[in-house]
C-alpha cells in the first residue's frame, strides 16, 4: 500500500482541499441594524484587501443593490411579478421568491466551484425582514446548500446604539443563539455603529452577569425578572461566542471580524 493511499494521507488531501475553498459569511440582521451598510462596506473591504469577492444578493424587494453582485435572486425571481401572480403581500412575496429561488439553488454551488480559485470569501446578503430567510424552509435548503460546499459563518449585525438598552441587548442575544441552534454553524456577532457608541459595555455584560444585572436594576417590570434569568441561561453561549465591533459607515473593526470569521470558519 502506497503512503498516498493511508487513511492519513487521505485527510491531509482533504484538509488542504477544505483550505482552499473560499469562506461563506452569510449576513444577517434585524431591520435598522445597518446590515446592507455593513454587506456594502465589507464588499469594499474585501475588494481593497484581496481585489475581490465573490458576492450574492438574496433580497428579492431591494430596488437598488448597493454593493456589485456576481449572483443576485432578482435576475432569476421577479418579486413584484411573485406578489401579482400569488396575490401575496410584501412579507409573503419575499417568502415566495426565496422558496422559487431555493429550488434551483444547485446551479448557483456549481457557478460558485467554477469560479472559486478566483476568491477567498462569498458574501451573501439576506432579505431584510430576517425571519423570511433565517426561519424558513428556503432559508434552510441554501444555508446547508453552501455548508455542505464551502467553509460557512454566519455574521449577525447587530444595532449597538439600540443594544444599548439591556432588554433590546438581550433580544439580539437570543435572536442570535437561536440563529446559530437553527444553522448549526459558526456565529460571530458585530456590534455596528461604533461611531457612534463603542460595544464595549455588550462585551462587559456578556463576561459580568453583575454588570448586566446592575443595568437591569432600574426597570422593575416583570421583563426585567425575565431578562435577568434568560441572561444567566445565556452564560455558557456567551463563553463561545465570537463577537467584535464594526463600523459600516467608517470602516473600523473589519480587520477584528475577518479575524472572527477566519476563527470560526476552521
Amino acid at each position: 500500500e502506497s503512503k498516498a493511499d493511508t487513511p492519513d494521507a487521505e485527510m491531509t488531501v482533504s484538509a488542504s482541499q477544505s483550505e482552499n475553498k473560499p469562506t461563506c459569511i452569510i449576513v444577517m440582521g434585524m431591520a435598522g441594524s445597518g446590515k446592507t451598510t455593513f454587506v456594502k462596506r465589507l464588499c469594499s473591504y474585501l475588494s481593497e484587501k484581496e481585489n475581490k469577492s465573490y458576492n450574492i444578493n438574496l433580497d428579492p424587494a431591494v430596488i437598488q443593490s448597493p454593493f456589485p453582485a456576481h449572483i443576485d435572486i432578482r435576475d432569476s425571481v421577479k418579486y413584484k411579478q411573485v406578489m401579482k401572480k400569488y396575490q401575496l403581500g410584501p412579507n409573503g412575496a419575499i417568502l415566495t421568491s426565496l422558496n422559487l429561488f431555493a429550488t434551483q439553488f444547485d446551479q448557483v454551488i456549481g457557478l460558485i466551484e467554477k469560479k472559486q480559485g478566483d476568491f477567498k470569501h462569498i458574501v451573501i446578503d439576506t432579505p431584510g425582514q430576517i425571519e423570511a430567510f433565517s426561519m424558513s424552509a428556503s432559508g434552510q435548503v441554501i444555508t446547508e446548500s453552501l455548508a455542505c460546499s464551502f467553509p460557512t459563518v454566519i455574521v449577525y449585525v447587530i444595532d449597538t446604539v439600540r443594544a444599548e438598552n439591556p432588554n433590546t441587548f438581550l433580544s439580539n442575544m437570543l435572536y442570535a443563539l437561536s440563529i446559530m441552534y437553527k444553522t448549526k454553524l459558526p456565529l460571530v456577532c458585530a456590534f455596528n455603529k461604533t461611531d457612534i457608541l463603542s460595544h464595549e459595555f455588550a462585551l462587559t455584560w456578556m463576561k459580568d452577569f453583575e454588570e448586566f444585572e446592575d443595568a437591569l436594576n432600574s426597570d422593575k417590570s416583570y421583563l426585567s425578572t425575565l431578562s435577568r434569568s434568560m441572561s444567566l441561561v445565556l452564560q455558557e453561549f456567551y463563553e463561545n461566542l465570537n463577537s467584535c465591533g464594526v463600523s459600516a459607515m467608517t470602516g473600523i473593526g473589519f480587520d477584528s471580524l475577518l479575524e472572527s470569521v477566519k476563527k470560526g470558519a476552521k
